[in-house]
């Protein structure tokens, strides 16, 4: 620990109590390294703030002693964005202590939420006063608030009520100066300049440090239907989410899985079976909720509208899940995709997003073209059918070993998915955000315009580079 860093801690210490500070590095050890374990920090201290006056303080004695912070929350970034760095020049800053619901007004559709809230943790709240928070993804048992805020979070439910950014009603957040920005009010109009409370919104607490957030809930759900459908290809799954766009509003999630990659769960994860028989290229996943009993069910519309959508060829088989528990297995089948894929070895693993009309022959394409520049690859797609969002991943030709495999290719892979992705008129990052991952490319491929503007913002807020260093923003060039 260098002097300064004992001297914040002691003065920390002091004055709220041994509570906000660790220095056991057994006990910081688990919180060193990133959720996927490809990135390993060293700090010497955790900081363990339970209120936002703990917080602006901890700033406060940053700025003094010159002490870079690196604010975690669930610590599940997959890209290295809550890792500290590996000299220990930074220090921990945890959220999880100040995990407090301050307020849950369903009549108002509001939600005050501390950072350190576990995602999980709200859903039960807010099912248990009759609303929902609609936002889900795999990590919702460890995922903080002040981290799905922070890395604008999506999951699976974006195509009906969009990323983190549109259910941010306010925040409040500890700017690098120690300054509190108290914006919680849920303002529908608010135009005093530029909105820092979406400039917050993805910024990967290189900015300010997110302490609480109003959130937007959606009324409880009280109808829904799951179903499973085969597609001859994605341009017909992409057809059918339009056939039931023009239909109905209940529609809130449309994933797509390839074959193949269904056949590996089916092979690896116990317990799985497929939903419609025989062997199909594509498969569709589709949820539709209704907020009341009346009126025809999610599951009765998804019924008639899929069974027109057979009768028309534009798909080939469905299944409306008949209960709760096959409703679940269906989507255990889509929690599985990752899990399932990693036991056939190793494989670069790519978050991106095209334009939802251009995902078809995105998906198709950008395989083909990896995989004939790089032989011996297999490449697949799933994701997001209805925004855009394409996990991309490519596998390694089997028997390599994967850190020779990783050293050697994994690089020129990435660039090259990168630049298909570019060339679509994506983004090379849809819901997990840059961190350190991706600072390299995010570089290489974005505008003056962008880089520059990133830059003076963060210089502007944060001249002292103190907050989450080696994340997000690229090195001067």
């Amino acid at each position: 620990m260098t002097p300064a860093q004992a001297s914040l801690v002691d003065r920390l210490t002091s004055r709220f109590g041994p509570k906000t500070a660790t220095t056991d590095l057994d006990a910081i050890a688990p919180w060193t390294s990133d959720w996927r374990g490809r990135y390993h920090g060293a700090a010497s201290a955790l900081l363990s703030p339970a209120t936002t006056e703990e917080v602006a303080a901890i700033v406060g004695l940053a700025g003094e002693f010159g002490v870079p912070l690196v604010p975690q929350g669930g610590n599940t970034s997959m890209v290295g964005g809550a890792t500290p760095p590996a000299d220990g020049s930074a220090l921990i800053l945890s959220l999880r202590r100040m995990n407090r619901i301050r307020r849950m007004v369903p009549d108002e559709g509001l939600a005050v939420a501390e950072a350190g809230v576990i995602l999980a943790d709200l859903h039960d709240a807010a099912i248990a006063a009759r609303a929902r928070f609609p936002l889900t993804l795999g990590a919702r048992g460890s995922a903080t608030i002040g981290g799905l805020v922070s890395t604008n979070a999506g999951g699976t439910q974006v195509l009906r009520w969009g990323t983190m950014r549109g259910l941010v009603a306010g925040l409040e957040a500890v700017m690098p100066d120690g300054s509190v920005h108290d914006g919680l009010a849920p303002l529908r109009k608010d135009n005093r300049g530029y909105d820092l409370t979406q400039l917050l919104i993805g910024a990967e607490g290189t900015l300010g440090v997110v302490t609480a957030a109003t959130l937007k809930l959606a009324p409880a759900i009280a109808a829904r239907g799951v179903a499973w459908a085969a597609v001859p290809s994605p341009h017909a799954a992409l057809a059918l989410l339009r056939r039931l766009e023009a239909a109905t509003d209940m529609v809130e999630s449309f994933e797509i899985i390839p074959g193949d990659t269904l056949a590996l769960v089916l092979r690896h994860i116990a317990g799985t079976r497929s939903p419609v028989t025989g062997t199909h290229h594509w498969h569709v996943l589709v949820e539709a909720v209704s907020a009341t009993d009346a009126g025809e069910t999610p599951a009765a519309m998804l019924e008639r509208l899929l069974g027109a959508a057979l009768e028309d060829g534009v798909i080939d088989d469905a299944v409306v899940a008949a209960s709760e528990a096959q409703a679940d297995a269906f989507w255990r089948i889509r929690d599985s995709l990752s899990e399932a894929e990693r036991t056939v070895g190793p494989a670069m693993q790519h978050d991106v997003s095209v334009p939802v009309a251009g995902m078809p022959d995105f998906m198709i394409d950008a395989a083909r073209a990896v995989e004939a520049r790089f032989p011996g690859t297999h490449a697949t797609a799933f994701g997001h059918l209805g925004d855009g969002n394409v996990h991309f991943h490519v596998h390694a030709p089997p028997g390599v070993d994967a850190a020779e495999w990783y050293a050697g290719h994994a690089t020129g892979i990435s660039a090259h998915v990168h630049d298909l992705v570019v060339a679509a008129g994506g983004s090379i990052s849809a819901e997990h955000g840059i961190g350190q991952m991706k600072r390299g490319e995010l570089q290489r491929l974005s505008s003056p315009a962008r880089l520059g503007t990133l830059a003076a913002i963060k210089h502007g807020l944060d001249p002292a580079g103190l907050f989450n260093p080696g994340k997000l923003i690229p090195p001067a060039r």
